[in-house]
C-alpha cells in the first residue's frame, strides 16, 4: 500500500514539474534578431525607427545603472546626472570644439564618467537611503547648473545649434546625419560593444565580487574583500556607461536639455531596471523597451500617460517580483 502511495506521489511530482526554461543562447538569438531587424518590422506595427533608437539609448543607460543596482545592490536615484552630462558634453563638443561625432562621444562619456568617479569618492562609505539621497543632491546640482547657465548651456530651452556629423573611416564616409536606418545601426553597433564589455565585467571575478557584496556585505568584509573600493569601482563604471548613453541621446535628438539631468529621469531608469528584472542581464533593456513604447503610444492619446505606465509597473511588481525576465529564472528554479 505504501509503495503505491509513493509511486502516485512521484508520478504527480513528475507531471506537475514545469517545463525547463529555454537555453540562454536561444534568448540571445531572439534578442539580437529583434534588434537587428527592428527597422524593418517596427513600421509595420505603426512605429518608427527613432523609437527603436530611443529604446537602445535608454536600455543602455538602464543597463549601466543595473551594474550598481542589480549586481552590487546599491541604489542610486541620481544617474540622470551622468546621462545628462554625457549629453551636454557631446553637444558642447559639437557646438564649440570640433565637428566630430567620435570626439563628441568620447568627451561626453569622459565628462559624465569622471564626474561620477570623483563624486563616488565622497559618498562611497554611505549606505542605503543616505547614499541614494546624496546621488539625488548631486543630480539636482547639475540640473540647476544647466538650467541657470543660459549663455553656455542654453538654460531651460536646452542646448541647440549642433548636429551629428558624418564619420570618416579611412577612405570611406559613414553619413549618419539624416538619421533613419543607417543611424540606428550606428547606435546598435555602439550598443553592442558596450553590452559586450558589460557582459565581460559581470562574468569576471570582479562581477562575482559585486554579487557577493550584494548578497551579504558583512560576510564579504570577513573574506577581506575591499567593499568600499569595489562599490566605488562599480559606481564609476556604471556612470561611464550611463554617460555613453547620454552622448547617444544628444546625437539622436541633436539636442540636450536640463530634463536629461533631472531626478525624475533617474526614477525612470530605476523603473526600467525593476520592470525588466534587476538580476537579469537583459532585464533593463526589456524594461526600457516596455517603458519607452508605452510612453510613446499612451502619451499620444493622453497627457496622463505616467498614470498608465505606473499602473503597469505596479502590476509587474505584484505578479512578477523578479521582473519580466525573472519569469525565466523562476521556471528554471522550479
Amino acid at each position: 500500500m505504501s509503495a503505491d502511495v509513493s509511486t502516485t506521489v512521484t508520478t504527480a511530482a513528475v507531471t506537475t514539474k514545469r517545463a525547463p526554461a529555454p537555453p540562454r543562447w536561444m534568448m540571445l538569438v531572439v534578442i539580437w534578431a529583434l534588434l537587428i531587424t527592428v527597422p524593418y518590422w517596427l513600421p509595420l506595427l505603426g512605429g518608427y525607427t527613432a523609437l527603436a533608437g530611443r529604446v537602445l539609448v535608454f536600455g543602455l543607460a538602464a543597463m549601466g545603472l543595473n551594474l550598481l543596482l542589480g549586481f552590487t545592490g546599491v541604489m542610486s536615484f541620481g544617474h540622470a546626472a551622468y546621462f545628462g552630462l554625457g549629453a551636454y558634453g557631446a553637444g558642447l563638443t559639437l557646438r564649440y570644439l570640433a565637428h566630430s561625432t567620435p570626439l563628441a562621444i568620447l568627451d561626453g562619456t569622459l565628462l559624465g564618467g569622471l564626474a561620477g568617479t570623483l563624486f563616488g569618492l565622497l559618498i562611497v562609505r554611505r549606505r542605503g537611503v543616505y547614499f541614494a539621497m546624496c546621488t539625488i543632491a548631486f543630480g539636482q546640482l547639475c540640473y540647476y547648473l544647466a538650467y541657470s547657465w543660459n549663455d553656455f548651456t542654453g538654460g531651460f530651452d536646452g542646448l541647440r545649434d549642433f548636429h551629428r556629423e558624418p564619420i570618416g573611416i579611412g577612405p570611406l564616409t559613414l553619413d549618419i546625419t539624416n538619421g533613419g536606418t543607417r543611424f540606428y545601426f550606428f547606435l546598435l553597433a555602439i550598443f553592442a560593444v558596450a553590452v559586450a564589455l558589460l557582459g565581460l565585467l559581470v562574468r569576471s571575478p570582479f562581477g562575482h565580487t559585486l554579487r557577493a557584496i550584494r548578497e551579504n556585505e558583512r560576510r564579504a568584509r570577513f573574506l577581506a574583500i575591499p567593499v568600499d573600493r569595489q562599490i566605488w569601482l562599480s559606481f564609476s563604471i556604471s556612470c561611464f556607461f550611463t554617460a555613453l548613453a547620454g552622448t547617444l541621446y544628444a546625437l539622436l535628438n541633436n539636442f540636450a536639455d536640463p530634463l536629461a539631468l533631472h531626478y525624475s529621469l533617474s526614477g525612470y531608469f530605476v523603473v526600467m531596471c525593476v520592470m525588466g528584472g534587476m538580476r537579469a542581464f537583459w532585464g533593463p533593456l526589456v524594461g526600457a523597451a516596455v517603458f519607452v513604447v508605452f510612453q510613446d503610444y499612451i502619451s499620444s492619446m493622453t497627457v496622463n500617460w505616467m498614470s498608465f505606465v505606473g499602473a503597469i509597473f505596479v502590476l509587474v511588481v505584484l505578479f512578477f517580483p523578479r521582473g519580466l525576465l525573472g519569469i525565466r529564472r523562476q521556471r528554471s528554479s522550479a
